[in-house]
C-alpha cells in the first residue's frame, strides 16, 4: 500500500444483502471462506440441536453444494418430496431429485426432513380434478403415504406428515382432505406414516403459530388429542415465515408448552422477509430477529431442529411471492453470509459473531502536486470480506475539482465527488484490491478527505 502521512482509512459504512439496483457489499466473504469459526450445524450440535436449510436438488454444486453439506446438519427438499413432484400423473413416479437429495445428505452425514405427505397445496392436477368418494380419497391418501414413506424407510429422519391444516382463527381448513375425509384424515396419516416407517418422527407443520393465539392453541388442542388417543405424533413444526421485525414475543414460550405435551418441536422453515432495497438497519434488526429465533430454540431442551427455508436470498421463494419483499435468509444473493448468519452463529455459542469491521477500506493518497493541480488515487482494499461492487464518496474542501479519471466513474456537485467501479473493477476479492486515480486542480490548499465506502 501506499504510505502517506495524511491518508485516511475508512470503515465500511453499510451491508448491502447483493439486491439490485443497491451497490452490493458482501459482508464476509464469498462461499464459507470466511463464515463464523465453526460451522454452524457443529455450533447446533454442541447445543444439542440440529440446524437444516431447504435445498433445490439442482443446485447442490459449487458453492450452494459447500455451503449446503459444510454448514447444515440437515436437509429439507423445498418441492422434490410434495405430491406433485413424485406423481405428476397418477401411478407415473419422479423421484430423481428427492433421490438426488437423500444421496447428498448421506454423503455429508446430514439428516434429511421430509416435506410433505399431506397438504391442500402442490397436488397433481389428476387427484385434486378427480371425483373420489371418501373411500377412494383414503385409498389414494394411504397408498400415497405408504409409497413414498416406505420409499426412504431409515433415510427420513422426521417427516412433516400433515402440513397447515388450520385456518387463522384456529378452524379446520377447509379442502380436498377435510371435506373428503373430515378432521381424522389427520390421525389416520400420522398412523399411516408409522406403519411405513416406525422410525421416523411425525410432525404436523404450520405456519403462524409461532406465538401464542388462535392457530397455535388449535394445534396444541390437536395434538394433545390425538396423544391421548394414542395416535403416533412426535412434534410439531412451527414454519416461522416472519417479517422483520416481527418475531412473536410468546415464542419460547409457545415452544416451551408444546414440549410440555411430550413432544419434540422444530422450527422447520425460518425465514425473515423485508421491504426492498435492504440496507445496514434492516440487515442489523433481522440479525436480531433470527438471533431471538435461534435462542428461543436453544433455551428450550425439545426445539430439536431449527431449518431455514434456503439459505441464500437467490434460493428464497420470498420475491416470487410477497412483491417488493425478499432479502429474507442469511446469506445472500452471492453465497456471502449477512449479519444474520452470525447472529445465529452467536446464539448457538459462536465466537465470530459479525462480519469483521473495517475489512474494506479505502485510502486517498495525493500522488503528484503542482502549482494549480493535482493527481490523486484511491485505492479499495479488502481482508476478510469481499465487495461484488463499489461507489466511493467523498467531500472536498473548498477549491478542489476533480477534471479527468480513469478506472471509475466520477461525478462532482459542489465539494461531494461520487465515484463507482468501472465494469470491468468492481469485484474487490478478499485479500485483493483496486485503485482508480484522477486529476484534479485546487486553490488555496489541497487537503485530503475522508473517503466512504457505500
Amino acid at each position: 500500500m501506499r504510505s502517506s502521512s495524511t491518508s485516511l482509512r475508512t470503515r465500511l459504512a453499510a451491508l448491502c444483502a447483493g439486491v439490485a439496483a443497491t451497490a452490493a457489499l458482501i459482508a464476509a466473504g464469498g462461499g464459507s471462506a470466511h463464515a463464523a469459526d465453526t460451522p454452524l450445524r457443529e455450533l447446533a450440535a454442541a447445543k444439542g440441536k440440529v440446524i437444516g436449510t431447504a435445498v433445490t436438488g439442482s443446485k447442490l454444486t459449487g458453492t450452494y453444494g459447500d455451503l449446503a453439506g459444510s454448514q447444515f446438519g440437515s436437509l429439507t427438499p423445498g418441492n422434490a418430496m410434495k405430491w406433485e413432484s413424485v406423481e405428476p400423473a397418477r401411478g407415473t413416479f419422479d423421484w430423481t431429485e428427492a433421490d438426488q437429495i437423500v444421496a447428498f445428505a448421506q454423503a455429508h452425514a446430514q439428516q434429511v426432513r421430509g416435506h410433505t405427505l399431506v397438504w391442500h397445496n402442490q397436488n397433481p392436477g389428476w387427484l385434486t380434478n378427480g371425483s373420489w368418494t371418501s373411500a377412494q380419497l383414503g385409498t389414494l391418501l394411504q397408498d400415497h403415504i405408504s409409497t413414498e414413506v416406505g420409499r426412504y424407510k431409515g433415510r427420513i429422519a422426521a417427516w412433516d406428515v400433515v402440513n397447515e391444516p388450520f385456518n387463522e382463527d384456529g378452524t379446520y381448513r377447509t379442502g380436498l382432505w377435510y371435506n373428503g375425509l373430515g378432521a381424522d384424515y389427520i390421525a389416520n396419516a400420522l398412523t399411516w406414516a408409522r406403519a411405513a416407517d416406525p422410525a421416523a418422527k411425525l410432525y404436523i407443520n404450520d405456519y403462524n403459530v409461532e406465538g401464542v393465539n388462535a392457530k397455535s392453541t388449535a394445534l396444541y388442542n390437536l395434538v394433545k388429542s390425538l396423544k391421548e388417543r394414542g395416535v403416533p405424533i412426535d412434534g410439531v413444526g412451527l414454519q416461522a415465515h416472519l417479517i422483520l421485525g416481527q418475531v412473536p414475543s410468546t415464542l419460547q414460550q409457545n415452544i416451551q408448552r408444546f414440549a410440555d405435551l411430550g413432544v419434540d418441536v422444530a422450527i422447520t422453515e425460518l425465514d425473515v422477509r423485508m421491504a426492498l432495497p435492504a440496507d445496514s438497519a434492516k440487515l442489523s434488526q433481522q440479525a436480531a430477529d433470527y438471533k431471538a429465533v435461534t435462542a428461543a430454540c436453544v433455551a428450550v431442551t425439545r426445539c430439536v431442529n431449527l431449518t431455514v427455508w434456503g439459505f441464500a436470498d437467490s434460493d428464497s421463494w420470498v420475491e416470487g411471492t410477497f412483491p417488493g419483499y425478499g432479502a429474507a435468509t442469511p446469506y445472500d444473493a452471492d453465497y456471502a453470509p449477512k449479519p444474520a448468519y452470525y447472529a445465529i452463529a452467536e446464539a448457538l455459542g459462536g465466537t465470530t459473531t459479525t462480519p469483521p469491521t473495517g475489512a474494506c477500506s479505502a485510502t486517498y493518497s495525493v500522488v503528484n502536486q503542482w502549482n494549480t493541480g493535482f493527481t490523486g488515487q484511491v485505492r479499495i482494499a479488502c481482508s476478510g470480506t469481499a465487495l461484488s461492487s463499489w461507489k466511493a464518496t467523498w467531500t472536498y474542501g473548498a477549491g478542489q475539482q476533480v477534471t479527468q479519471a480513469w478506472n471509475a466513474s466520477c461525478t462532482q456537485s459542489g465539494a461531494a465527488v461520487t465515484c463507482t467501479n468501472a465494469s470491468y473493477n468492481g469485484m474487490v476479492p478478499d485479500g485483493g484490491s483496486v485503485t482508480f486515480g484522477f486529476n484534479g486542480t485546487w486553490s488555496g490548499g489541497n487537503p485530503v478527505p475522508t473517503v466512504t465506502l457505500g
